[in-house]
């Protein structure tokens, strides 16, 4: 990107979160007049009641397992009494000072991107939003939205991002029945949690929370957890979960939850309740579309309410774009910051390149953590592909050996003949670091004898993603790297 271009287009974002947020930074680096219109802080909900407050919450789990497990590598830890004589210390977790700190970290994020926000001369308009045309906003500021700004603009980009779902049956009281933004209330860890829903959001918390010593209970009306997911990787954790503890209820269809007394009952299709003292729902988003004047200005939306983008983020209307979980996208931070890059680029005319699912990089960020890029097996499966795979159990890895590491694996996939690699899982401690040299690999079709040839540390759990790939090896392939 050139530092000289220069743009005298005006741009107007409804929602700061990661979409709305890289897009309003994106334009005023170009050049644009940019104005951005949030109603709950700069980072929206997934970094004030969503992704950095959960994030933090299992890297204290993680650091709780690594605490407890520590005396598998010798290492012992004790106190001493009065007498001198050593005491084993138990562990044990201050939940409202976690939470405290976690909310704390959420806001300094938020005003550490207002502050990037404000240095790059976007003007920040507080308040509740609403398309009026094509070119303009409607925003309501002041005590209870009394007073009203009028925002005007060539371009319109929609960032408004998605809420938890909630279910007439099972509705949350803030106090026992929580959504995910909620939890984090909480002053003492909860004696029984009762998490349903198992897919990537379930996971995570009934995972943080069974590592930090709370009786959890999943409850899951799939087969297993993570349903559409790799089901190596949903095995191992699966497997991982029993073992720490938990009870993982499949095939299990949660029709009521209702408060009583001090905790909640879960009653379940087949007659079957659960008691605990919490309860999570964890049954999906909706977009926040709703009352925002998309249909009146023409923008259209699936049956769920989401908006319908291309590859450039565009919606049916030329000049409005959206990006984020209110689209019909893939529902991540991390894409909704490109899709925000993405249509902000394709509107004032730079350098553009459509997204692509392809590329996309993944994690859940339970302990172990889940990677995923690209391809995946069940497309081999299936013959959507014409592909081979190989996985490498971790417990092959040096290095893996040394930290105590029982589970996870890596997995690659590659094309049939040409051998380029088309997708990659790991599960792993810090997969979502040990997954970007697959994410290169699929982003720059490599093949698995480059990728191969890349020297890795010794020992090192990268080294698994080399073995893997030398495993891969076809003979008499004509795309040697080296020439």
């Amino acid at each position: 990107m050139s530092s000289s271009f220069v743009n005298s287009q005006s741009v107007a974002v409804l929602g700061g979160g990661p979409g709305g947020y890289e897009a309003a930074l994106a334009a005023a680096q170009l050049g644009a007049d940019v104005t951005l219109v949030e109603r709950a802080g700069v980072g929206g909900a997934a970094v004030i009641t969503d992704v950095v407050p959960s994030k933090s919450l299992i890297a204290t789990a993680d650091a709780a397992v690594a605490i407890a497990e520590a005396s598998d590598l010798g290492v012992q830890l004790f106190a001493h009494g009065e007498s001198g004589r050593p005491l084993k210390p138990e562990i044990a977790i201050n939940l409202a000072a976690v939470n405290k700190r976690l909310l704390s970290l959420a806001r300094h994020q938020s005003d550490d991107m207002r502050a990037q926000l404000v240095d790059a001369g976007v003007r920040l308009i507080s308040g509740h939003g609403r398309l009026d045309d094509h070119h303009s906003l409607v925003v309501a500021t002041g005590p209870g939205g009394t007073d009203f700004d009028r925002v005007e603009a060539d371009t319109l980009v929609v960032a408004v991002g998605a809420s938890p779902r909630e279910l007439p049956s099972a509705m949350p009281d803030g106090e026992r029945i929580l959504t995910w933004t909620q939890l984090y209330d909480m002053k003492a860890l909860p004696e029984h949690l009762i998490v349903v829903g198992s897919g990537v959001t379930g996971a995570e918390f009934a995972s943080a929370y069974m590592n930090l010593g709370a009786k959890v209970t999943l409850i899951s009306s799939r087969d297993h957890v993570l349903p559409g997911e790799d089901r190596d990787a949903a095995a191992v954790l699966e497997k991982v979960f029993r073992r720490g503890g938990m009870t993982v209820l499949s095939k299990s269809r949660a029709e009521r939850v209702e408060r009583v007394g001090d905790g909640v009952v879960v009653s379940l299709a087949d007659g079957r309740t659960i008691e605990g003292s919490h309860c999570l729902m964890a049954v999906g988003s909706i977009p926040n579309t709703a009352g925002i004047g998309l249909a009146e200005v023409g923008v259209q939306r699936t049956e769920s309410g989401h908006i319908r983008v291309n590859r450039v983020a565009r919606t049916s209307v030329p000049n409005i774009y959206a990006a984020g979980d209110c689209t019909t996208f893939v529902p991540l931070a991390s894409v909704a910051s490109m899709q925000g890059r993405t249509a902000i680029f394709h509107a004032l005319g730079d350098t553009v390149i459509p997204l692509e699912r392809r590329r996309i990089t993944a994690n859940i960020f339970t302990a172990p953590e889940i990677a995923t890029v690209g391809r995946q097996e069940r497309d081999v499966e299936t013959g959507a592909i014409n592909g081979y795979v190989h996985k490498l159990p971790l417990v092959a890895n040096a290095r893996a050996k040394m930290m105590g590491i029982r589970d996870g694996f890596v997995k690659i996939i590659a094309r049939e003949g040409s051998g380029t690699v088309i997708g990659g899982v790991i599960v792993a401690p810090r997969a979502s670091e040990l997954i970007y040299p697959i994410a290169i690999a699929v982003e720059r079709r490599l093949t698995v004898d480059q990728v191969s040839r890349v020297f890795a540390v010794f020992p090192s759990l990268t080294g698994s993603i080399t073995d893997a790939t030398r495993a891969m090896h076809q003979v008499n392939r004509d795309d040697d790297f080296f020439g």
